[in-house]
């Protein structure tokens, strides 16, 4: 066990959610609440568990697409889910301080919808909204889209980039003090500080301005989840939070390296950019209950949804070869049109172990690439604090198995020894989320630009 710290560093925490558990089966787990997927009474519980944690943020992935792959994907996994902003939206009335994240596309969106909607969410929220900025690497969002294929890497990266430098302009396009409200003199808002982008670029052409005013934080958080080449170079460019999946200790640090070593060429500091792998937690009260709670899991997998999880995780079909020899050759990672770096991280982790499909797709089922940690409440503050203290995040995404009991063992388990440990806070001390991570409020483009 660590000893305890009196060090003035924190790590940041957020509640990744995916209903109703991460677990691939964790709609057959007796306590997830299941038959609630689309119940606001069921978001409205998690998000104040959350908060009541401390949490800095809540967090909802999202896709474009119903994955049925090899045709077990309806019958046998959960397919359906609210659109996460208008989720967040609601969760905003319920929840007073913590972060309010969602996933949204930068292939299959236009910069001008999300940058209102985000900017929304931030204003109704009085500043606790964050994007998570992802390019779509499904060939099943793609058909929904008028395509016959999604795009390749490099160039959803490329329109990525674009796309994101189009959105804060637009959150830009109105200054701080844009609004006079002066019923008297009739004037709502002073013209001199709203701006027109006349952005013309190769994929978007976006006039401006956005029709509402600038977010409360300036810009809402921008989160980005790509490790690959085009993903960190991304990311040390716009991102100011990485979610990402690592599975040892050696792999993770070299990522914080990396990204954190490429933001002085964009005039950046490291604390400008906070690093948070995802963990899955495995938590009990004893080891032998951990041990018990996983293998329970384990269980509950069909084989063809665990064959189709990690088909689609390395973005190669496994269906015809057989589960209990190790993974086929498989193509070099630079033929792969997929996530790249996932494929990489899995790939390596059945070499590494020498897995077989089966042992391989029962490692990967709930935390789909990421770290898998298991134990004690105090066990699991250990791992996470090895990281945290040893170069390899600046905090972690949780990833509960199943829900909302997996989150509320999180908070009334291992938050507390956390805290103990002075590795949390115990009490808010901001109102937004840039307060909770410690991020300053950007400057406005057209500020700079008039100076």
């Amino acid at each position: 066990m660590f000893e305890l710290t009196n060090q003035k560093r924190q790590m940041n925490l957020g509640a990744f959610f995916m209903i109703p558990g991460h677990h691939v089966a964790a709609w057959r787990h007796p306590e997830s609440q299941t038959d609630d997927v689309l119940s606001f009474d069921l978001y409205r519980k998690l998000a104040q568990t959350a908060e009541r944690g401390k949490f800095d943020m809540l967090f909802f992935a999202d896709g474009y697409a119903v994955h049925d792959r090899d045709g077990v994907g309806i019958e046998q996994t959960v397919n359906v889910r609210p659109d996460p902003l208008t989720l967040l939206s609601a969760l905003s009335v319920v929840t007073n301080h913590i972060g309010l994240t969602a996933t949204a596309s930068t292939t299959y969106n236009e910069p001008f919808h999300l940058a209102r909607k985000f900017a929304t969410i931030d204003h109704l929220s009085r500043g606790r909204a964050a994007w998570n900025v992802v390019t779509s690497s499904s060939e099943a969002e793609a058909l929904n889209f008028s395509r016959d294929h999604h795009l390749e890497h490099s160039v959803r990266y490329e329109r990525a980039e674009e796309f994101v430098e189009v959105v804060k302009k637009l959150w830009d396009s109105w200054e701080d003090n844009a609004l006079l409200i002066d019923r008297e003199s009739a004037r709502f808002a002073d013209p001199a500080q709203v701006h027109q982008l006349n952005h013309k670029g190769k994929w978007f052409s976006v006039k401006g301005p956005l029709n509402i005013s600038r977010p409360v934080q300036g810009h809402p958080v921008i989160i980005q989840a790509g490790s690959s080449e085009s993903g960190k170079e991304l990311a040390a460019k716009t991102a100011e939070v990485i979610f990402t999946a690592w599975q040892t200790l050696g792999e993770a640090q070299n990522f914080y390296r990396d990204v954190k070593g490429r933001l002085k060429k964009y005039g950046r500091s490291a604390e400008s950019l906070k690093i948070m792998p995802g963990v899955f937690p495995v938590i009990g009260r004893t080891e032998k209950e951990a041990n018990e709670k996983k293998q329970y899991l384990v269980e509950l997998i069909p084989e063809k949804v665990g064959v189709g999880l990690l088909s689609a995780l390395i973005s190669y079909d496994l269906s015809n070869y057989p589960v209990d020899k190790p993974l086929p050759d498989l193509p070099d990672i630079k033929d792969i049109n997929g996530a790249k770096t996932r494929f990489q991280l899995v790939k390596d982790l059945g070499d590494r172990e020498n897995l077989t499909i089966r042992q391989l797709y029962q490692r990967v089922a709930g935390a789909r690439g990421h770290r898998e940690i298991k134990g004690t409440p105090i066990q699991i503050a250990d791992q996470l604090q090895e990281w945290f203290e040893h170069g390899a995040a600046d905090g972690f995404n949780i990833m509960p198995p199943y829900l909302p009991a997996g989150l509320e063992d999180f908070v009334d388990l291992v938050i507390p020894e956390l805290q103990n440990r002075g590795l949390f806070r115990e009490e808010y001390t901001g109102q937004t989320l840039r307060d909770h991570l410690g991020l300053q409020r950007p400057s406005n483009h057209f500020n700079q630009i008039n100076v």
